[in-house]
């Protein structure tokens, strides 16, 4: 089983024709994901990789069922059709864009959730539901299907975590970035409630880094979990006031730090690795 998309879940791209849309629908195809469609406004009747473009979001739906979009669209363009895919009744939109205007995020977020639809990201890598479907941009190599969900902000931190699970026999079920941004759609806790509720996870990885309190709320809600979670947080040497690499990884004053993160994380029951080859390991003790 797998949590939000599955083999049979119908995938259009927001800006296909564009290099990053034509590049990533091809790899989609290739890992055996349903793209039945793209949109990129004037190129009506092309085809990208054999996929229909249609102008609107409106159209692809009037022609076909879609369940999910992947926006491979710039920043000024990223809030525009984000609402039209919203609008159309998606429910559930992969925004791959960053350096999004956080008014804008707030703005997309805030009328996703008014209309039910599930947001990963912005600034997310996507989703992958192992051996069924990918919506993003990972690598199809290191996704194998398997018991080990995983949940992470950090998409480069995700594959190398991902890579070495696979190299040693374990597989995932679904594995979905956040996203790095400070606004984000879908949350650590969402995500976990899925993975608790879900009967082909058998334990859970998460991957936070520092910056806000996320790994902080997801500690109180693995207090309750009957799942095993395994985690890692990056930022360790990371200075206060510092922005690392995210928009969202910046110690302020005494929030989110790594030592904090750290603490409240074990403290709910989680196995917390101090290096990112360390979380094969640690899985392998709480799955035995």
């Amino acid at each position: 089983m797998a949590i939000i998309i599955n083999e049979k879940t119908n995938v259009i791209v927001q800006g296909i024709t564009g290099s990053q849309g034509r590049f990533h629908t091809r790899q989609m195809l290739f890992y055996g994901t349903k793209v039945i469609g793209g949109v990129s406004p004037g190129k009506s009747g092309q085809e990208v990789e054999g996929v229909p473009v249609y102008d609107t979001v409106c159209a692809a739906c009037e022609e076909q069922q879609v369940d999910a979009s992947v926006l491979f669209v710039n920043a000024a363009a990223a809030k525009d059709a984000a609402f039209e895919a919203i609008s159309a009744g998606i429910k559930v939109l992969v925004i791959i864009t960053e350096h999004i205007p956080v008014h804008d995020e707030m703005e997309i977020v805030d009328f996703a959730r008014c209309k039910g639809t599930a947001v990963v990201g912005p600034n997310t890598f996507g989703i992958v539901s192992s051996g069924k479907c990918k919506i993003g941009i990972p690598p199809n190599q290191f996704f194998v299907e398997g018991p080990v969900g995983l949940v992470g902000r950090s998409g480069t931190l995700t594959y190398e975590i991902v890579s070495n699970l696979t190299a040693n026999g374990l597989g995932q079920s679904t594995v979905v970035g956040l996203g790095g941004d400070r606004i984000a759609g879908l949350s650590f806790v969402d995500i976990l409630e899925k993975f608790e509720k879900d009967y082909c996870t058998k334990a859970v990885v998460l991957v936070g880094e520092i910056g806000g309190n996320a790994e902080e709320e997801a500690s109180q809600y693995i207090n309750k979990m009957t799942k095993p979670v395994v985690a890692y947080i990056a930022g360790k040497s990371a200075p206060p006031g510092k922005r690392m690499g995210h928009a969202g990884a910046i110690i302020e004053r005494d929030k989110g730090t790594y030592i904090g993160k750290v603490e409240a994380l074990q403290a709910a029951g989680a196995k917390v690795a101090t290096l990112p080859f360390e979380v094969t390991d640690l899985l392998c003790q709480v799955l035995k």
